[in-house]
């Protein structure tokens, strides 16, 4: 049986202001659960998270995403606690902020031992496809123009439609209505994206399109710890995303795939990386090769598809480490599942027929247990929250686009 350092609490920080991020709560009840006291540093004590029974207290976020003003947050944190805390990071904006504040968070927050500059290197999508070709990892063909018109010129070398990506989406500001990655697919539409780079804040990078399809999105969650051993390791395929073929998880499920565990684990290796890690892979079915899409050194939301029987997972394993535990090795749970309620719902009525991949897992393991992000039977007010916050956002978007088409008909009366 493991045991955990219940005198250690933790922290997880995220900067992202989403109410809607899901694995924030999947942390704060994995850890909870193992009687472990658990801090939330989010953006509101009203929202889905902060009601977790499993959440002992809910602290405001910095006022902004400077690192004075995070280091501040983070004080605040440690002068309520009797003693170091295992710190969390929940998005690749607070990721980085705890490589950067790293020798001024100690000895007050346990981290693992990152290899300096590691983070921001992964984290940052033009590095990362240096990185891949300096390595030899199968990465889509990635082109940064020096300006509008070689942008055209590119995405017409790539062929059209190309992916769009900022460089560093973390500095994209709230409200601006910019998303980190888009799918473009006319000339027009580049030139206007590439006029957004003041706005955005780092650099515009094209990146040839591999297409979507059912079963061809496939990710990779693991802790590696302080000795390189990445003992908590799955594979999972993407059942449903939203948006529709491109976006987050909707449903997921736990299932085996050697070349792109090879692949991840090769990486992992090469980096000397510490820590968790959630890659996305895309297989390229003309020439049957798995290609890395993106590195995000924090926990995925949807880690906890990978919780063995025990209830060991990503997260667990952290605290395990950081605090002098064994950390076990991951019994594997192929068929298991994990539902996104809001998204799946989205997805299904975008997309209503069922994928044959999800039909064939379930045949191949009926007695897999499937979770839900939201709704868990000892833990229900997160689940309330949310769909009221839901509710709420829809209603706002109903609102906004009803005002919309109303000023539009009466502009075109005229």
């Amino acid at each position: 049986m493991v045991c955990f350092d219940t005198r250690t609490a933790a922290v997880l920080m995220r900067l992202d202001r989403n109410p809607f991020h899901h694995g924030t709560l999947g942390a704060a009840r994995s850890l909870g659960r193992a009687g472990v006291p658990v801090h939330a540093v989010i953006e509101s004590p009203a929202g889905p998270a902060a009601r977790s029974r499993y959440v002992s207290g809910s602290h405001p976020p910095p006022a902004d995403n400077e690192l004075t003003s995070v280091l501040a947050a983070l004080d605040r944190v440690a002068d309520r606690l009797a003693g170091p805390a295992v710190l969390v990071p929940m998005d690749d904006a607070g990721a980085l902020a705890v490589e950067q504040l790293r020798p001024r968070l100690h000895p007050r927050f346990r981290l693992p031992d990152q290899p300096s500059g590691l983070t921001a290197r992964v984290s940052d999508k033009a590095e990362l496809a240096r990185t891949c070709r300096e390595l030899g990892i199968p990465h889509p063909r990635t082109l940064e123009p020096a300006d509008v018109e070689e942008a055209v010129a590119m995405a017409r070398s790539l062929g059209l439609p190309v992916v769009a990506k900022w460089s560093r989406p973390w500095l994209l500001p709230a409200g601006s209505g910019l998303r980190s990655t888009t799918v473009v697919g006319t000339p027009r539409e580049v030139r206007e994206l590439y006029g957004d780079r003041a706005r955005a804040g780092s650099a515009l990078l094209l990146q040839r399109l591999l297409p979507p399809g059912r079963g061809l999105d496939w990710f990779f969650h693991a802790y590696c710890e302080r000795s390189g051993v990445c003992g908590v390791a799955g594979t999972g395929r993407k059942e449903r995303s939203w948006p529709d073929a491109a976006g987050l998880t909707a449903v997921g499920v736990w299932a085996p795939n050697p070349a792109v565990e090879r692949l991840a684990r090769d990486l992992v290796a090469a980096l000397g990386y510490r820590g968790i890690v959630d890659l996305d892979f895309r297989l390229d079915p003309a020439t049957g090769t798995y290609h890395l899409l993106d590195f995000n050194p924090r926990p995925g939301a949807q880690f906890r598809l990978f919780t063995d029987p025990a209830g060991l997972d990503v997260v667990r394993a952290l605290h395990l480490d950081l605090t002098g535990r064994a950390v076990p090795a991951l019994a594997r749970c192929h068929g298991r599942r994990f539902v996104v309620e809001n998204y799946a719902a989205l997805s299904v009525l975008s997309s209503p027929r069922r994928r044959p991949e999800a039909a064939g897992a379930a045949r191949a393991a009926p007695a897999a247990r499937t979770e839900t992000a939201w709704y868990a039977a000892d833990d229900p007010l997160p689940a309330l929250a949310m769909a009221r916050a839901w509710l709420a956002h829809a209603a706002r978007k109903g609102w906004s686009a009803a005002d919309r088409l109303t000023r539009l008909t009466r502009f075109t009366r005229r």
